[in-house]
């Protein structure tokens, strides 16, 4: 440690927001570069390296084979595919000096479709599963939680490549298998989740979550044990509700009454029910207006917006990002005034299911606008809507009867109690950070660019793939916050940077040399070691250190010990502390490893 490139802190730095961002820059793991960006240094280095080698192992096991791609990308690739214009702010986009426009890569689809393409021609070279490590780059509007949510990182990603389907599901499989066996290794905790595929594309697609409460991820846990992202959780069909005894739909007065609450006020007060229920939210439906943006496609020669209406139970809440997964990979925000201006059927406050769809061409609206309702309004179900003019409301309005819908979304936030889809019971709700993914990419970027094979019979067919990837740097950002405590790091021994922190205390030279003896016999044996050989640091500040940094054992030669012919060998939380004689201390070391 006397040479080692390391300077520890005392003191959190001011802007870590979480434990391990926190502990590796205490720790001398990492220093700010900038918002999102870090550099490594050795002992980070060192772990880094340790998580990649058992990446590597598992993934090499099941078959894959490394490449390296370039960073700096041209923009053709993701133009065919339409990601240039889909992930829209995420990428860093540039220009040659040329006036040629590039991209720092967020992801590698295209790059992996495009070598295959360009090498591999028939059936029989498939099979073939590739990999890469390499450096990602996506631009994060507010990067946070250090190493968990950058600006640059670092990624294993995958892609196979099969005839068929049923090839593109086993190898699949095959890498959801290497994964678990990844996180088991690393004592990292785990949830596989189902999840949306994004502007990933394909099919079938689940994520690994690290359950910790830090993390931007909410996922719903069933009774049955299976997981899903809240942004891929599906309502459970329900059962359709008998109107037949429903009064006719009818138009009220119910002046001020633009919000939720305001209505259920004036209902109670000026339309009191028959048999003494009060009129709460559950009986409203509130409709709002929402923008698509699309991208260009084959009607329309530049991006565009289409303005849409989802109506949700009054007493749910609209959940952007659920509602934003029903039309990927387009986004959607709410619709500003300069999108209503065309649309004066829309009004606010008073917006119902009557201007709308099927019923606004009925009304004679010119082009009404696209109408959906959210999955909890049911078939038969009666709802006060609004009247599609000011002051006014429409009692008794039931769905399949007197108004009708282009499509079912999810597109409210999910609450404790809500049925799992597997209808195993009510959901119950964590956090978690993304640790991987994995998809069935299915035919996407092959018929995007054009990825083809000659089969058996000679015919040239669109290859199947499938794409897996592993937040590595986040990785080792989720086993720091999770494997810590009050004094430092606490590394699961496969990583840490070193097996036995040895330490030599005082000014007895005797000390060092039985500490320096100790260090050599170990790295006799292969094992690694951090040697603390500091002349001038006190006891105190070494020991700091050691607990800080982390490593799984820590071995002491002190002028007390050695004296009377020990040394002290200890966990790194100061558990199991035993004192043996210098010439066991390397067995005693050896049988802890």
């Amino acid at each position: 440690m006397s040479t080692l490139f390391l300077r520890t802190l005392r003191e959190d730095p001011a802007d870590a927001d979480v434990d391990s961002a926190k502990l590796l820059q205490r720790a001398g793991y990492i220093r700010k570069a900038a918002p999102g960006i870090w550099t490594w240094l050795p002992l980070g280095l060192r772990v880094l390296n340790k998580i990649e080698a058992i990446i590597r192992e598992e993934i090499n096991g099941i078959g894959a084979q490394e490449v390296h791609f370039p960073a700096l990308l041209p923009r053709e690739p993701y133009e065919a595919t339409h990601r240039w214009e889909e992930y829209g702010d995420n990428i860093f986009r540039l220009k040659d000096r040329h006036q040629a426009d590039y991209l720092l890569a967020p992801t590698h689809e295209e790059m992996f479709t495009l070598l295959v393409k360009d090498m591999y021609s028939s059936y029989k070279d498939l099979p073939v599963t590739l990999y890469q490590i390499q450096t990602k780059y996506r631009d994060e509007f507010r990067p946070r939680a250090g190493l968990i949510r950058g600006r640059e990182f670092i990624m294993k990603d995958a892609y196979s490549f099969t005839i068929d389907e049923e090839g593109m599901k086993k190898a699949y499989y095959d890498e959801r298998g290497a994964y678990e066996r990844i996180f088991q290794r690393l004592d990292l905790r785990y949830v596989p989740v189902f999840a949306m595929s994004g502007p990933m594309g394909g099919s079938a697609s689940e994520e690994f979550l690290a359950p910790m409460a830090i993390g931007e991820d909410t996922f719903a846990l069933a009774p049955s044990g299976k997981a899903w992202n809240v942004e891929a959780l599906h309502t459970p069909e329900l059962p359709e509700i008998d109107a037949s005894g429903t009064p006719a739909m009818d138009t009220r007065d119910t002046p001020d009454a633009k919000t939720i609450e305001a209505l259920v006020d004036a209902a109670d007060r000026l339309y009191p029910r028959e048999d003494g229920r009060a009129w709460t939210a559950a009986d409203t439906l509130k409709t709002v207006a929402i923008t698509v943006m699309h991208a260009e496609d084959d009607d329309h020669d530049e991006p565009w917006r289409e303005v849409v209406a989802v109506a949700v139970p009054g007493d749910r809440q609209v959940d952007m990002k659920r509602l934003e997964a029903q039309f990927a990979p387009s986004e959607i925000e709410e619709s500003t005034e300069d999108d209503l201006k065309a649309h004066p059927e829309m009004v606010a406050g008073y917006m119902g299911p009557m201007a709308f769809g099927k019923q606004g061409e009925a009304a004679g609206i010119a082009e009404p606008v696209r109408f959906f309702v959210d999955a909890h309004v049911v078939k038969g179900s009666e709802w006060i809507i609004g009247g599609d003019e000011t002051g006014k409301h429409r009692f008794h309005a039931v769905y399949g009867r007197d108004f009708e819908a282009d499509g079912v979304v999810e597109a409210v936030e999910v609450r404790h109690g809500d049925m799992s889809p597997d209808g195993s019971g009510p959901l119950s709700f964590e956090r978690g950070v993304e640790i991987g993914q994995v998809f069935q990419l299915g035919l996407k970027y092959s018929n995007a660019l054009g990825l083809k094979v000659l089969d058996q019979n000679g015919k040239a067919v669109p290859v199947w793939m499938g794409c897996y990837g592993i937040g590595v740097s986040r990785v080792l950002a989720c086993i720091a916050e999770t494997h810590h405590d009050d004094r430092g790091l606490a590394w699961p021994s496969v990583i840490a940077p070193a097996q036995v922190h040895v330490v030599a205390t005082g000014k007895d030279a005797a000390a060092f040399e039985a500490a320096e003896r100790l260090v050599s016999d170990l790295e006799a044996r292969g094992v690694e070691v951090i040697y603390d050989d500091r002349k001038k640091v006190s006891p105190g500040v070494k020991f700091k250190d050691a607990e800080l940094i982390g490593v799984p054992l820590i071995a002491v030669a002190g002028r007390d010990t050695v004296n009377n012919g020990t040394i002290e060998v200890r966990d790194r939380d100061g558990g199991n502390s035993v004192a043996v004689p210098v010439a066991d201390a390397v067995d005693e070391i050896m049988k802890r490893l």
